[in-house]
């Protein structure tokens, strides 16, 4: 009954998608103005937006986590805090804690396993610094941007979309506030992440936003870049930035893994490590930093070639997948096989989809649950316009869908691009069987007419265009018969080419040898983010007991494995904990003694509550009887076996690696009922 009246409420929303989407499709088709598609385009955001805050807003509640109870306890048992705390705090800047390190450690080292070990991926690591050229030609130095405003007396700055958010949603809280003027403000809130400059001052202006912090006036919005700015070398004359991104290194060492992996495609590389954003307004605990972690790959494939070997081992995974047909359909997610997917196309190539159910199997390994993780396809209009195919791996949390991944097929644009700025050719080379003749497209040059333009500078250009690729060629062409003109820039200097100067020759030629300029399948993966999701998505409340929580961590990324209890201080007990802690170490299990004098019962909640997984509890039946025997506790279910001290670490270290089940000691160990020798009562209080 429940889902029959969501429905209901759910169908002229979907109905207003779908008539959207139409519009939208029938406008390219008709190949109506650019300013009509746009326009039309920003309406289907809305919508779709729309529906999704309704499909949030109508969801059972008990599906929502306690955020600030979880919140209290980790930064009550220190997973992580702001940085700088003592000193007042840095927004966006997160130190974490013992247990946040190790739970981000084993999710990273989980990482390494499912993907670098497993698929055979060269991993490098690339310093942070970069100069500015290489940012330039990647595009981040003219985009990667947001809007902000700046208080006129103190200097502080907001970021111009949330702070207008913010605004609108407090004056529509308004009792007082018309039913007109909150439907109004609504439609500027769905319609946000459209605006530009202009739109976003003139809101400023109508809806009179202020400070929060001060009350006083804000400039204009203007563009900031988010990447942090710095020089390298003692002389300040060479600019350059921290990496927004970890991506650009492996495409600048593109050559050198190639003859690593001795001339041949396909081949993958890989790298973790820190990146930089320079948020102007940090928000969301770790979802939205300003220095984050980042794991990301770089799968280079002949374009002609895009079918993965192994594409079969995930073929027949069912996965929560979200097309952009069935967001422009106003329809929900739906499961789909795999292999279907790609077989229909939703997803372009078996590359692509090898990698999706690659990252499925992954998070879900590291503890994302599974009815709470979709893939999300952009739609055209979200893609850069190189890109063939990008899904994002999204997760539900307390702050709607986020996203976790994004797995990307960009085409050849980022090596094609360096090689233009670098005049090194970043190509793999493949034997040819037979020679085989090609069209070829190459930029014919008017020397004459560049020379008596830029004069000594003409070299730089007639370099330039004698290197350019196909799909830059054509597009440049494409400009030069709309607009007369196209823009270069290298080395520093940019050009005006005009008609008069270049023209596009096409040839044929045979080739024995085919430079292939590869394709690049982009798996990118946020680690705090997954961090956050994984949290979100294993804390619980005791049945019965709403003071006692607990994080359910896989046995694989849980901070410690396992923790070891003596019942007793007693002296007696001290040799089994010893044993035990020296032959865990041993076989590589981390763990924490807690030896303290708290009854058991607090002690396991305490260990609970960080998540570890399995308890070893030192009895009274230990010391008094042969052979040594101790319980080993399960942190989900609190059930208990019994096992001999000797056998335990094996036993944990077997569970942890996922080679053995609680399900598999339950059968083979008997099930603990209660001690036989000493008077402690070992009943969880």
């Amino acid at each position: 009954m429940h889902c029959a009246n969501v429905e209901q409420q759910l169908a002229p929303l979907r109905q207003a998608v779908k008539e959207q989407g139409e519009l939208v499709r029938k406008l390219k088709e008709e190949k109506a103005p650019q300013v009509d598609v746009d326009k039309a385009v920003a309406e289907l955001k809305v919508r779709k937006r729309t529906l999704e805050a309704k499909e949030l807003a109508l969801q059972p509640k008990d599906d929502i986590v306690d955020r600030a109870k979880m919140e209290d306890t980790l930064k009550r048992r220190f997973f992580y805090d702001q940085a700088f705390a003592i000193y007042g705090g840095v927004s966006g800047l997160y130190d974490f804690g013992p247990v946040g390190c190790a739970l981000k450690n084993n999710i990273l080292q989980t990482w390494r396993q499912h993907f670098i070990q497993e698929e055979q991926i060269l991993e490098i690591d690339c310093t942070m610094l970069t100069p500015e050229p290489v940012l330039k030609t990647s595009g981040h130095v003219e985009k990667f941007a947001d809007f902000m405003v700046k208080d006129v007396k103190n200097g502080e700055c907001f970021r111009a979309d949330h702070l207008l958010k913010a605004h609108l949603q407090k004056l529509m809280s308004d009792k007082k506030c018309p039913a007109e003027r909150k439907e109004e403000m609504e439609n500027v809130l769905m319609q946000l992440d459209n605006f530009g400059q202009q739109e976003l001052a003139e809101h400023f202006v109508k809806y009179n936003v202020k400070s929060p912090v001060t009350g006083n006036d804000l400039s204009p919005p203007i563009s900031f870049n988010l990447m942090f700015q710095t020089s390298i070398g003692p002389g300040g004359n060479m600019p350059g930035y921290l990496r927004p991104e970890t991506a650009q290194g492996i495409f600048l060492n593109f050559k050198r893994l190639l003859e690593f992996n001795q001339g041949k495609l396909p081949f993958a590389a890989a790298q973790i490590g820190n990146s930089f954003r320079n948020e102007i307004s940090p928000r969301s605990g770790l979802i939205r930093v300003r220095e984050f972690t980042m794991a990301e790959i770089e799968h280079f494939v002949d374009p002609k070639e895009k079918v993965h070997p192994k594409f079969e081992n995930v073929a027949d995974l069912e996965i929560m997948l979200y097309s952009s047909k069935a967001q422009t359909s106003g329809q929900s997610a739906s499961k789909m096989r795999l292999g279907d997917a790609v077989q229909q196309g939703v997803i372009n190539n078996s590359v692509l989809g090898y990698f999706i159910g690659r990252i499925y199997l992954f998070l879900l390994k590291v503890g994302v649950s599974a009815d709470k993780l979709r893939f999300r396809q952009h739609m055209d209009n979200e893609m850069a316009h190189y890109a063939c195919d990008c899904w994002d791996a999204e997760t539900k949390t307390s702050y709607g869908w986020i996203e976790i991944v994004g797995c990307a097929d960009r085409s050849c644009y980022d090596l094609s691009c360096h090689a233009r700025a670098t005049k090194v050719p970043l190509v793999a080379e493949k034997p040819l069987k037979e020679p085989k003749t090609v069209n070829v497209v190459q930029f014919e040059a008017n020397k004459g007419a560049i020379g008596k333009a830029y004069k000594k500078d003409a070299k730089l250009l007639l370099e330039f265009l004698s290197i350019c690729d196909e799909c830059y060629i054509t597009d440049m062409e494409e400009l030069l018969s709309e607009s007369g003109e196209f823009s270069v820039e290298t080395e520093g200097k940019t050009f005006k080419v005009t008609k008069d100067m270049v023209g596009v020759k096409r040839f044929q030629k045979t080739l024995h040898v085919e430079e292939i300029v590869p394709n690049v399948i982009e798996p990118s993966f946020g680690i705090g983010r997954i961090m956050y999701s994984v949290l979100e998505h294993t804390f619980h409340v005791r049945e019965g007991d709403e003071q006692r929580t607990y994080f359910s961590f896989p046995a694989t990324v849980a901070p410690y494995k396992c923790s070891v209890l003596p019942l007793s201080q007693n002296a007696e007990f001290m040799p089994f904990v010893r044993e035990l802690s020296e032959a865990l170490t041993k076989n590589g299990v981390s763990h924490k003694v807690d030896d303290s004098s708290g009854s058991i019962g607090r002690r396991y909640a305490r260990t609970d509550e960080i998540g570890v997984a399995f308890g070893i509890t030192i009895d009274f039946d230990t010391v008094n009887k042969t052979p040594h025997t101790a319980t080993l506790r399960d942190r989900d279910s609190m059930r208990q076996i019994r096992a001999e001290v000797s056998e335990l670490p094996i036993i944990v270290r077997d569970l942890a690696n996922g080679s053995m089940t609680w399900g598999d000691m339950e059968v083979r160990y008997p099930l603990f009922e209660g001690q036989e020798t000493g008077k402690k009562d070992t009943a969880e209080e």
